[in-house]
């Protein structure tokens, strides 16, 4: 999908197949599905749910392995050095990652389910809802995004270097700036299992896709690896819902005693993707950057990479936590709400470079 190093071939522009555009209906069913489950096999569920090692659960984790790993080896950290290209989207989109998207998220999610739906929500899992939206908005979005870039002819070489720097910065700040967080909403951090959580599905990861990049690389080429990743796409989407079915499983209890709980926390998502991602646009148009690079700016800035969020939450929380479903209702409004971002930055492209132009 991408460019091998800064400098070469800028990355191939991937199409969003029939499948990740439909993303959101797999996930509904998912829903159904793992509710279903849940309500008529209990004892299975609870099976899964014991085969823990330092609340770390094992099928759960190899899942979660399945999903980003494929997704990581997209990512070229040698583009890196092609960031000085495009220096004013980098910077407004890391200003939005790091120093907006996280902190909006926090405020967003205390107004909306710490106080205006308290009364609608289980007194006892709202902290919990609110843990798992932080995790959500504090990891950037890593895979996805190639796609959301190309559907509105974004620069390619731009998502490549801004991804591969999200990455880099995610290894070092999303223990930091999540623990900073869950400690402002008054909520007790773990710190050695967010710690292990960095490790286990940030660090690890990263250094495995890597190393794997570098070998296939190495042997065939761009054509080898585009063969490999071609193979993995369905693995990583197949492990994806195999997990969502999982959680609401063990979630289905709670969702049926109440129904209102996912509609309630998708409102503080929705307002802080279409926020992050307007600020994002407005900045880049009043810095003059070109809209091929403010699209994807926006984009980047506003998705989440919720992998990492689900799998965050399920460690530090639990796999029966509000903070794990906070953070798989975040898959559930992903995909539908990026698509109408997509829609916006093309629909305004004419009005953004009349005044850049």
């Amino acid at each position: 999908m991408n460019a091998t190093t800064a400098g070469t071939l800028a990355p191939a522009r991937p199409a969003i197949s029939t499948f990740e555009r439909y993303l959101s209906v797999w996930v509904a069913l998912c829903i159904i599905v793992g509710i279903a489950l849940g309500y008529a096999l209990p004892g299975l569920f609870g099976v899964i749910a014991s085969t823990e090692v330092a609340r770390v659960n094992l099928i759960v984790a190899v899942l979660i392995w399945l999903m980003i790993v494929p997704m990581l080896l997209k990512i070229d950290l040698g583009a890196l050095g092609s960031v000085r290209q495009h220096w004013k989207g980098v910077g407004i989109t890391l200003f939005i990652n790091w120093a907006v998207k996280p902190f909006s998220m926090a405020l967003l999610g205390t107004l909306f389910l710490g106080w205006l739906f308290r009364p609608l929500l289980p007194e006892a899992e709202i902290s919990s809802y609110i843990a798992g939206l932080i995790l959500l908005a504090a990891a950037p979005c890593t895979a996805m995004v190639f796609v959301w870039s190309n559907l509105c002819d974004g620069d390619p070489t731009y998502t490549l270097s801004q991804v591969a720097l999200n990455d880099t910065i995610m290894v070092f700040a999303f223990a930091p700036l999540v623990g900073l967080l869950l400690g402002v909403a008054s909520i007790t951090v773990p710190w050695d299992t967010l710690l292990i959580s960095v490790l286990l599905y940030i660090v690890v990861p990263v250094i495995v896709a890597q190393v794997i990049r570098g070998a296939v690389l190495s042997s065939g080429g761009q054509p080898a690896l585009d063969r490999l990743l071609s193979r993995l796409g369905p693995v990583s989407l197949v492990a994806l819902l195999t997990t969502l079915v999982l959680l609401f499983g063990f979630q289905g209890q709670a969702i049926i005693a109440h129904p209102l709980v996912i509609a309630l926390i998708a409102v503080p998502i929705l307002i802080q993707v279409y926020f992050n991602a307007g600020l994002a646009y407005w900045l880049s148009r009043r810095f003059g950057v070109a809209w091929c690079v403010a699209a994807p700016a926006a984009l980047i800035g506003a998705s989440n990479f919720f992998e990492l969020a689900v799998a965050a939450a399920i460690s530090l929380f639990g796999l029966n936590s509000g903070a794990a479903l906070a953070t798989v209702v975040g898959v559930l409004v992903e995909v539908p709400v990026m698509l109408s971002v997509v829609r916006i930055v093309k629909a305004t492209r004419p009005w953004y470079e009349r005044r850049v132009a």
